[in-house]
């Protein structure tokens, strides 16, 4: 504590306050025979947080392949950003008649299967303006009423994954699955989307559960390289 006080200029007992606090927030640890603090694991999952937008590229884009060679389809993966779901990346299906998404594009959040994975597990705070802005753009087909979205939502989040039937443009179906972090946040999505005949609402159920296992397959990976540097670092 003395050291601390020393290096950033304050009193002890205004050092000794904040100490406090940081350790019963779990940002900092105290060794009670020595007195030494270190970074607690409060420090630990924040910067997990931060490292897994750095990783999520390099660790989802292998099972984008492997999910588009195995299923002939177009498999994305896309953030949320305010009301729209971002395209992060796209794998084009291998087939002559395919659906894909642009990188960088934007689309209202409910009314793609990406989105509304997302949208399953977005604080309720934030839930009302997104429904409330993603319903009053125009859409091909018809739209549901708030009560409605929401229950979808609230179905989605029971099974694990979302299913787009022909929601935002005609003959178009997609299905999609939330990557969480540490928190259980949905951080991101990957989706499988392709031409209602080929993707028929029979087939769906199946994708999802794949897609769902493929997103906790992802999200366990960057979270466990993402911890194990971070410790590494503290040892160092």
């Amino acid at each position: 504590m003395t050291q601390v006080a020393e290096a950033v200029g304050m009193s002890k007992t205004t050092v000794h306050r904040l100490l406090t606090t940081l350790e019963s927030k779990r940002f900092l640890t105290r060794d009670k025979p020595t007195g030494v603090y270190r970074l607690g694991f409060r420090f630990i999952e924040m910067a997990s947080l931060a490292l897994q937008d750095v990783e999520l590229h390099r660790w989802a884009h292998p099972y984008l392949k492997g999910l588009s060679a195995k299923y002939g389809e177009t498999v994305d993966l896309s953030i949320l950003d305010g009301a729209h779901v971002v395209y992060l990346e796209v794998i084009e299906s291998p087939q002559r008649v395919k659906l894909a998404a642009a990188v960088g594009q934007r689309l209202p959040a409910f009314f793609t299967a990406s989105g509304k994975a997302m949208l399953a597990f977005t604080p309720e705070d934030q839930l009302g303006e997104i429904l409330a802005e993603n319903l009053a753009e125009p859409a091909e087909t018809g739209k549901p009423s708030i009560d409605e979205a929401r229950k979808d939502l609230r179905l989605i989040a029971e099974r694990g994954y979302a299913i787009s039937e022909q929601e935002y443009e005609d003959q178009i179906n997609a299905v999609a699955a939330p990557i969480f972090d540490a928190e259980h946040r949905a951080i991101a999505s990957i989706a499988i989307v392709g031409p209602s005949f080929r993707l028929p609402k029979e087939r769906l159920p199946e994708l999802g559960e794949s897609i769902r296992q493929v997103a906790g397959t992802i999200a366990q990976e960057i979270g466990v390289t993402a911890l194990s540097a971070i410790i590494s670092h503290i040892k160092e």
